[in-house]
């Protein structure tokens, strides 16, 4: 059996043991007293074996246990509160509270097998840097492999240049949480006996990193750097990406091997009842529908508060506020049909803090789920203060005919333009857009509005091959109508299989009030008309 199966099958196991060889036994009573009472005589008992339990904690979970929960664990007194905290431990963890299989236990220790099978090298798997980041994180997204090292070309973010390197390996995650967005870490093997340690930076992998004039950069070619001031980390790193700085990668590496945040069990109770107390946490929830499949719909849960209804505090030399959120999604039939988790937390200099205060906090997440009738409890809690928020909200997926002309959510924006890199796993990505709804509808005067819609099963022109529709922005204030645009496909807009509008309005020249957006869409083919429409106000 693998150390993974030992791991899984130990604790049941030991357990069995544990209470099933747990004995009491009487003193036995004094030969010369054959007659002596032995019913009032002290008990003698085994003291409770607890190396099992022990393991438990430097063997199976060290990577993921809460400096708290090991604190707490470490004053338990006997077997049985060990192993309701071992229970407690992973249904905290457990995505899913109504499953009878906890995914995130079954996952973790999979993962474990997986380390001890590939990354051992003289100690188990799990002992080794990769192993411990492939336990913690998972797979990573992708893999940058050297298994035999040698001649290597340095990109231009290290430099430039040729050397010859040690083995290495670049993982790369997209995203980790309470980590980053597009975390790469580089594991380096200067020894060659197959243990790959994490990089403090990009020059451990050089085997002529010591050797003068040997394995030099571009910029040490020219001039303008030399080979000691890179040994040293002296010298002008304009070239680096800012991820590769000294002080991120050490940041990013003790975010690494820091335990992951336990998510937000502790709102469960919250979201089941309803109850937050006197003074709750304000805050805006939207739901909005993108058509995936004929039989999936994109979800998009998006929660919005005022920086004003969080707590600053000073940390790290800046303010922040930090706010957890939980959303419980359930269907009409009271299966549970998803969950999500997450903390958004804002940062603002000494001299920001005011105008900070005045913006919101937005946070999105995008769940694919079956047309028909769903309920969603989210709850909202500010980390410092602990007050908190609940909303319950009843909504329909759509179910999207495939004959019938119709069209997603109409978002009004605060933030819409074309994605770039930075923005492949972020929130309010739809397709090639990043879209940010405005929840409150309220711009000032010279804020841009964002108009964001997708149109579905537009007849196609059999001369062009192409969506053939017409489009009209029709915006009225007060009953009457102020300015009608159309469609040109220019900017954001795209005119392929599936319509994409994307309009950007100004509102410089719009007085303060209350306006309605009406998107028109026309299928020259078919005849369909569709419509829909948005609500905003202007403030001075």
């Amino acid at each position: 059996m693998s150390n993974a199966g030992y791991f899984k099958y130990l604790l049941p196991a030991a357990m069995a043991t544990v209470f099933g060889t747990f004995s009491v036994w009487s003193q036995q009573p004094d030969n010369k007293n054959p007659n002596d009472d032995v019913r009032g005589k002290p008990i003698k008992a085994k003291t409770e074996p607890n190396n099992v339990f022990k393991n438990w904690v430097e063997r199976e979970v060290p990577y993921i246990i809460t400096d708290a929960e090991k604190k707490a664990y470490d004053k338990l007194t006997n077997n049985q509160e060990r192993e309701n905290f071992i229970e407690a431990f992973w249904r905290r963890r457990n995505p899913n509270p109504d499953s009878e299989v906890n995914e995130f236990r079954e996952q973790y220790y999979e993962r474990i097998a997986y380390a001890n099978e590939h990354f051992a090298s003289g100690k188990p798997g799990w002992k080794t840097d990769r192993g411990r980041i492939y336990i913690t994180f998972g797979k990573p997204d992708s893999v940058d492999a050297h298994p035999t090292g040698g001649s290597y070309d340095w990109p231009s973010y290290e430099g430039g240049g040729s050397t010859t390197t040690y083995a290495f390996e670049t993982w790369s995650y997209r995203h980790l949480d309470n980590v980053g967005e597009g975390v790469e870490i580089e594991f380096v093997d200067p020894s060659g006996s197959g243990e790959y340690r994490i990089a403090r930076d990009a020059n451990e992998k050089d085997a002529l990193l010591h050797i003068p004039n040997a394995g030099r950069t571009t910029n040490e070619e020219l001039g303008l750097s030399s080979k000691a001031n890179r040994i040293s980390g002296i010298g002008n790193n304009s070239f680096q990406r800012e991820q590769d700085s000294f002080f991120s990668r050490q940041q990013i590496q003790q975010a690494l091997f820091r335990p992951p945040a336990v998510k937000f069990g502790d709102l469960l109770p919250t979201a089941n009842s309803g109850v937050v107390g006197d003074n709750p946490l304000q805050f805006d929830l939207r739901i909005d529908y993108f058509r995936q499949a004929d039989d999936r719909v994109i979800t998009a849960f998006t929660v919005q508060t005022s920086n004003r209804e969080l707590k600053f505090e000073h940390v790290g030399g800046l303010e922040q506020a930090s706010m957890n959120i939980l959303g419980l999604i359930t269907a009409v039939s009271a299966k549970r049909s998803g969950i999500f988790e997450d903390s958004v937390t804002t940062n603002a200099t000494s001299a920001e803090l005011a105008e900070t205060r005045d913006r919101k906090s937005v946070y999105q997440k995008a769940i694919a789920l079956t047309p028909g009738i769903y309920k969603v409890d989210v709850v909202v809690r500010d980390v410092v203060t602990g007050k908190k928020g609940i909303k319950s909200l009843s909504f329909v997926v759509p179910k999207y005919d495939e004959n019938k002309l119709s069209t997603s959510s109409l978002i009004l924006t605060s933030k819409l333009r074309s994605t770039d890199e930075r923005d492949s796993t972020q929130m309010f990505v739809v397709g090639n857009t990043k879209v940010v709804p405005n929840l409150s509808g309220e711009y000032k005067t010279g804020q841009e509005v964002g108009v964001y819609l997708q149109v579905y099963n537009v007849g196609i022109d059999p001369t062009t091959l192409r969506p053939a529709a017409d489009v009209e922005y029709i915006l009225t204030s007060g009953g009457k109508e102020i300015l009608r645009l159309a469609e040109d496909w220019s900017g954001l807009s795209d005119s392929g299989q599936r319509l994409t509008l994307a309009r950007i309005l100004p509102t410089s020249l719009m007085p303060a009030g209350d306006y309605e957006i009406k998107v028109q869409v026309k299928d020259r083919v078919g005849g369909q008309v569709i419509e829909n429409w948005g609500k905003f106000t202007i403030t001075k």
